[in-house]
């Protein structure tokens, strides 16, 4: 009698420790139930989303093609068609602005059923707008360079090599550009030098503008001088040396010549000179 007594309290027992992890479990679930649901729904609200967007960007590509073939065949009446024609111009926007964006300040336009690329590199010194380059890049069956109107001196081949045009072709546009901003900029300068300076002569340049030699009428009694330019950084219009010779070996040791060998380094010739006219070290 005492075993069974036992064992119905064991089984008692044991029934309501399962009764106590039935009632431990169910919450869990309840848990886990509330959190699908909340999943749930939170995945229909996005599909609900996307398909309005979906439709929307079918109804802007529709207005897009509309609008680059010119023609009218809208709805006028629809009350939404100024609200879609206005998205569809600031799709439109976006897009120029991405693609601005990608090809830094050059003008991009597609050639060979969009084969090929037709980029355009203007130039400027002072704010002036100067000549425009231009490059045909086919893109396959690799990317290169078919035509262009560069300058043979600019070294084309090796800009191309050192940037990587296959790799990044905006980091070669970008090199390519400061050296053709830089060499017009050194050409505008000589042009400078030899329209507001007739009494500077010009003894030596070359294409590239890299060179520029000058002869200096010194006031009377003094020597004429001989300065030479250097530009041996091709992607900078500024010249990184400057030599100047005079039979009068204690002109150049002056101070006011030390601070125009000074100024040639740092500031374009042609306001150089314009300084030393002032300067009365030049006539």
């Amino acid at each position: 009698m005492e075993a069974a007594s036992a064992k119905g309290v064991i089984g008692h027992l044991t029934l309501l420790e399962a009764k106590a992890r039935s009632r431990e479990v169910q919450p869990e679930q309840r848990s886990s139930v509330s959190g699908l649901r909340a999943k749930v729904k939170a995945l229909t609200a996005q599909r609900d989303r996307l398909k309005a967007e979906i439709e929307t960007y079918k109804k802007l590509q529709k207005i897009r093609s509309v609008m680059d073939e010119e023609e009218e065949d809208m709805d006028e009446d629809s009350e939404n068609s100024e609200l879609l024609r206005l998205m569809a111009r600031h799709e439109q926007l976006k897009d120029l602005l991405y693609a601005h964006r990608l090809i830094g300040r050059y003008d991009l336009v597609t050639t060979h059923q969009g084969q090929g690329l037709c980029v355009s590199l203007p130039t400027c010194y002072q704010g002036v707008l100067l000549e425009t380059y231009n490059l045909e890049i086919d893109l396959k069956p690799t990317l290169r360079i078919a035509r262009h109107n560069v300058p043979p001196f600019i070294p084309l081949k090796s800009l191309e090599e050192r940037s990587g045009l296959r790799t990044d072709p905006r980091a070669f546009l970008d090199l390519l550009g400061r050296h053709l901003n830089a060499f017009v900029g050194r050409k505008q300068q000589l042009k400078f030098v030899k329209e507001l300076h007739p009494s500077v002569e010009v003894a030596e340049s070359n294409m590239l503008c890299s060179k520029l030699v000058m002869i200096f009428a010194a006031p009377a009694g003094k020597k004429a001088v001989l300065c030479s330019l250097d530009y041996t950084d091709h992607a900078r219009c500024l010249p990184t040396g400057v030599r100047v010779e005079s039979e009068d070996e204690s002109l150049l040791d002056s101070s006011s010549w030390k601070k125009v060998h000074g100024l040639l380094m740092e500031t374009p010739v042609h306001q150089v000179l314009i300084t030393m006219k002032k300067m009365k070290i030049i006539v």
